[in-house]
């Protein structure tokens, strides 16, 4: 009996030693078979529940999906986005299960979105309602800055404003106009601060500002204009008065551009004036007499930044200079800044007197010595003139200077003696207050014998109506 017994022993122990080894293969292949029989159900299902979800507004949405169970990792808009969700899943045929591990996106408040613009690049920061905005707004940006690059710093939140898009959009549109700058959008309000591009460009905005959409308003509009430039050079060497920048309209351009041509008699004036916005009040009533002041320096520079008047340049001589810092000071607005680096041109070697008389004639040859009509008064626009002939008065210290007066032929006899004869006083007072001896000249006045041109038409008769210098050898 206990052989037999034994011998069942022997007999099991046998038979599991060689059991075991086959089970090992045997489990292999119920797991290949179990693996083979879920992969493709698992695929499938993640692709349906994929599918299911593109109605609905997610974001960073993941499915993972075990056998039928299904889990869903997504950010939503709203309670009514997650619910939408997981219904969408629910309905898919085949899932037995859905794991809900959906949030919602985070809710801004207040609600700010911007974007700054700096020397090399737009930066986007803030907050955007929905993916699509987000990637309208950047897209929108790299329209409307062309090749300007563009950084993206926005991430999504909830509680924007109604008509936040639109009132982004157009925001967007007004940076290509800043040089720098930030427009900024918190809740309904809205802000702007920087510089304008160009002038013009912060009145332009301002306008746009008008069509942001209903319940928006601007909180702040802080947008600085680049400086108003108003420049003249004038070039002795090239006869040429160069006019660059800016003037406000088409009656300050004309306006600006006669008094030059009245003011300067020799040079010719080159006009690259352009019309801009943004010029400072009073510009004009500063502009002409300051292009009166450049007028009387023999090389001079003038440059009108907003409402800092910079004259600089060499007068034609010493006592000119007191005069232009005391009649400049006096003519510009009060809310105009003079800066005047003005010095006295180097004088001339003298010469004698038959020098002198060409040196005179040359310069009454290229222009004429007004006069107020009808009277002695001097012409402020005869002052680049005048001071010509107070440097060429100063060449000729050994010559007596008659300052004779002319008329035409209108009036009776007794006019057309005496008011050529003031006016050539006149002319002889300016010259004595430049600082030369009054002993030198003497005005005289002709009438009307001895015209230049026909007496019958008015171009004739201004022609006659004139001022000639004589030179004399002075008596010793």
């Amino acid at each position: 009996m206990r052989d037999s017994t034994n011998f069942g022993k022997w007999a099991l122990v046998r038979w599991s030693s060689k059991w075991w080894p086959g089970a090992i293969p045997l489990a292999a292949l119920w797991a290949l078979a179990a693996w083979t029989s879920t992969a493709p159900l698992e695929t499938e299902l993640a692709g349906r529940s994929t599918a299911g979800l593109k109605s609905v507004l997610l974001d960073k949405s993941q499915i993972a999906v075990s056998g039928r169970d299904v889990t869903l990792v997504a950010d939503a808009f709203s309670e009514e986005g997650r619910h939408s969700a997981i219904a969408a899943i629910e309905a898919v045929p085949g899932v037995r299960l859905v794991n809900d591990e959906t949030r919602l996106v985070p809710a801004a408040s207040p609600f700010v979105w911007s974007a700054e613009r700096d020397v090399v690049r737009v930066t986007l920061t803030g907050s955007s309602p929905m993916p699509a905005t987000k990637a309208k707004l950047l897209q929108a940006a790299h329209a409307d800055l062309g090749g300007v690059e563009v950084v993206d710093q926005t991430n999504l939140a909830r509680g924007a404003p109604a008509g936040f898009d639109e009132a982004a959009l157009l925001l967007l549109a007004q940076v290509p106009k800043l040089k720098d700058g930030k427009v900024t959008i918190t809740d309904t309000k809205v802000g702007l601060s920087g510089m304008a591009r160009e002038l013009g460009g912060r009145e332009t905005i301002a306008a746009a500002l008008k069509n942001l959409p209903a319940g928006f308003s601007v909180a702040a509009n802080d947008i600085k204009a680049p400086p108003y430039i108003f420049q003249a050079y004038k070039d002795p060497v090239a006869l040429t008065l160069t006019l660059t920048g800016n003037v406000p309209d088409s009656n300050a351009h004309a306006a600006i551009v006669a008094a030059a041509s009245r003011k300067f008699f020799a040079e010719k004036v080159v006009d690259n004036l352009k019309i801009s916005l943004g010029a400072p009040y009073g510009f004009i009533n500063a502009a002409v007499p300051a292009l009166g002041a450049l007028s009387r320096l023999s090389t001079g520079t003038l440059v009108f930044t907003d409402r800092e008047v910079k004259l600089s340049g060499d007068a034609l001589y010493d006592g000119a200079i007191g005069q232009l810092r005391a009649n400049l000071t006096r003519e510009l607005p009060q809310s105009f800044q003079l800066k005047a680096d003005v010095t006295v041109k180097p004088a001339a070697a003298p010469v004698d007197a038959t020098v002198c008389q060409q040196l005179f004639s040359e310069l009454l040859g290229k222009g004429t010595i007004r006069f107020e009509p009808k009277r002695s008064s001097l012409d402020p626009d005869s002052a680049d003139l005048l001071d010509h002939l107070v440097e060429t008065a100063l060449r000729c210290p050994t010559a007596h200077i008659d300052v004779a007066g002319r008329a035409d032929a209108d009036g009776d006899n007794a006019t057309k003696q005496a008011l050529p004869e003031k006016r050539a006083q006149a002319v002889v007072d300016y010259l004595v207050k430049a600082g030369l001896p009054a002993s030198r000249f003497t005005a005289v006045g002709y009438g009307s014998n001895q015209p230049v041109a026909a007496n019958d038409n008015d171009e004739g008769k201004a022609r006659n109506r004139r001022i000639e210098f004589i030179v004399k050898e002075q008596q010793p």
